[in-house]
């Protein structure tokens, strides 16, 4: 475990004097961000003109369920989203090779080796509104569930990634550009939308198959709502499946590769 976290720090430290050369390129994803943080909270405030309630929820409630996902898009576009990128192109072009020899997890190296330090402002702000949020909440929150309420929001991050992860290992098979990385993209936008809304077999899909709702809705239902214990147990059992499946992909998806060398 400490060789990982060594290795970790050592790819922070890279991140930060690399971001720190393209300056424009930082300033530019910092207003980008602000622009996309603004737009979602002036949409779900133009809803609430019209009603005083939707999915359940008020615009207090609302609003810690819109940063609950700015939160979670913020951290994903800072830890995960340059490594998503770049892994397609590993793959088509046969560069593998060089990190499947080295002496550590290729899966772990290749999925944080590029902390995208240019989005890390963006993390501060998101996180600096999830705390004026909570804050300035009008309802009781308990200590113990806004604890348990952050590390869902982490685990949330985590299973978009390995969702993310899982379409984009299809160029394994299918040699396109991106995997189904752009079709991923298009059904993520599920996230930013209370999981109340869905009916059905669709909801279903949203918390088990393709499981948006259970990101940030599960997370924001947990903190505010009474007695959403249970939930626990669907978020934690489905990110533990996604997790095990995204091994096997893997593994199968590497008996398929064609390195640089064949």
């Amino acid at each position: 475990m400490s060789r990982y976290l060594k290795l970790y720090a050592h790819f922070l430290r890279f991140s930060f004097s690399k971001a720190m050369e393209f300056r424009v390129d930082f300033f530019f994803r910092v207003v980008m961000d602000i622009f996309f943080y603004a737009v979602q909270f002036a949409f779900f405030h133009i809803i609430y003109l019209h009603t005083p309630i939707l999915a359940g929820w008020d615009i207090e409630q609302m609003r810690v369920f819109i940063v609950s996902y700015i939160f979670i898009d913020a951290l994903h576009m800072t830890v995960f989203s340059t490594n998503c990128w770049w892994l397609p192109i590993y793959i088509n072009r046969g560069d593998l090779d060089y990190y499947l020899v080295k002496p550590v997890s290729t899966l772990f190296f290749l999925s944080l080796k590029d902390f995208a330090a240019n989005s890390f402002l963006n993390l501060v702000i998101a996180g600096s509104l999830l705390v004026w949020v909570l804050t300035n909440y009008p309802g009781p929150l308990e200590p113990i569930k806004i604890f348990v309420y952050i590390l869902l929001l982490l685990n949330g991050t985590f299973l978009f990634f390995l969702t993310n992860l899982i379409f984009l290992l299809a160029v394994f098979w299918t040699q396109s550009p991106r995997g189904y990385g752009d079709l991923f993209f298009s059904v993520s936008h599920v996230m930013e939308r209370p999981d109340r809304i869905y009916k059905g077999i669709a909801r279903k899909v949203f918390v088990f198959i393709l499981p948006f709702a259970l990101m940030a809705s599960y997370p924001a239902k947990f903190l505010m709502e009474e007695n959403q214990w249970h939930l626990l147990g669907v978020i934690f059992g489905v990110t533990t499946c996604f997790f095990l499946l995204v091994q096997v992909i893997w593994r199968l998806g590497l008996r398929n590769y064609s390195s640089a060398s064949s």
